[in-house]
């Protein structure tokens, strides 16, 4: 009994905001007495590695950009579509789909006007993946299956592509889609939505809340996304795109995933921090 009336002062103190602020060393202390605290209540402190999947897990931003552009042409004769995504205000599938085509058509699209592009959209990726399987981001697959082993870390998905394609892409370069929670362009036309979605879905899948949740992606859209829904964001990219997530509010860029131990580690650090 004494010794739970000495910490709940002590963590109470630690983890004061105005405290931390003066004496920043003892940060570090308040986040121990948090997870001591959870230890001794028998739960760890369980936390969301939330993953885009085109340029982040798989080498599909080339193919799919070409898919998309030539299945406007196809179904309905759009041409000259402007392929800088981050110029659209919501940079899914669905939301670029309906942008495109209402500018063009001066309305809405109709269920059947979707579903047609759809399906010609998965037909073209089906055929490209045919001539030649899709490449996972190295080392994506393995760190998938790390963060599946943990104890501490559990995976989502919240992408911008369709669940369809989404799911193709990830067969193709020897991943499971179904594997992890996820949220899709079917789900919303926005990734803020997207994002919250995937979060709940995962919290309903494995039981529990999570004390800190990262996303991990490779678009200037999912650096400004993450910064409108307040979690913390991991880049990948390389040269000009690394140097622009970094102007965007990445807290760290990867190239890839080729290095699994100094990905972990930075993620350890951006979780405890948090």
């Amino acid at each position: 009994m004494s010794s739970n009336r000495c910490t709940e002062p002590l963590a109470a103190l630690l983890t004061s905001f105005d405290f931390m602020k003066q004496f920043p060393e003892f940060a570090a202390l308040g986040r121990r007495q948090r997870w001591l605290n959870s230890v001794s209540l028998g739960r760890f402190p369980m936390h969301l590695v939330m993953f885009d999947i085109d340029g982040t897990l798989t080498e599909t931003m080339k193919v799919d950009e070409e898919c998309f552009v030539r299945s406007f042409k196809d179904v309905f004769g759009f041409a000259d579509i402007d392929t800088d995504w981050s110029h659209y205000p919501r940079t899914t599938d669905s939301g670029i789909f309906h942008d495109v085509f209402t500018s063009r058509s001066g309305r809405s699209p109709t269920t059947q006007e979707v579903s047609r592009f759809r399906q010609h959209f998965i037909q073209l990726l089906v055929a490209a993946s045919s001539q030649s399987p899709f490449a996972p981001v190295a080392g994506a697959d393995r760190l998938l299956s790390r963060l599946a082993q943990g104890g501490s870390h559990r995976v989502s998905l919240a992408t911008g592509g369709w669940r369809d394609s989404a799911r193709l892409k990830m067969a193709s370069a020897g991943m499971c889609f179904d594997d992890h929670p996820a949220a899709s362009a079917d789900d919303a036309l926005d990734r803020e939505s997207i994002m919250r979605l995937s979060k709940q879905r995962a919290a309903e899948r494995y039981g529990e809340s999570f004390a800190c949740t990262v996303y991990v992606g490779d678009g200037v859209w999912d650096a400004r996304t993450c910064r409108s829904v307040g979690i913390p964001f991991i880049g990948i990219g390389t040269g000009s795109r690394a140097t622009r997530l970094s102007a965007e509010g990445a807290v760290c860029v990867f190239p890839d995933f080729s290095d699994p131990d100094i990905f972990l580690k930075s993620l350890y650090e951006i979780t405890n921090a948090a």
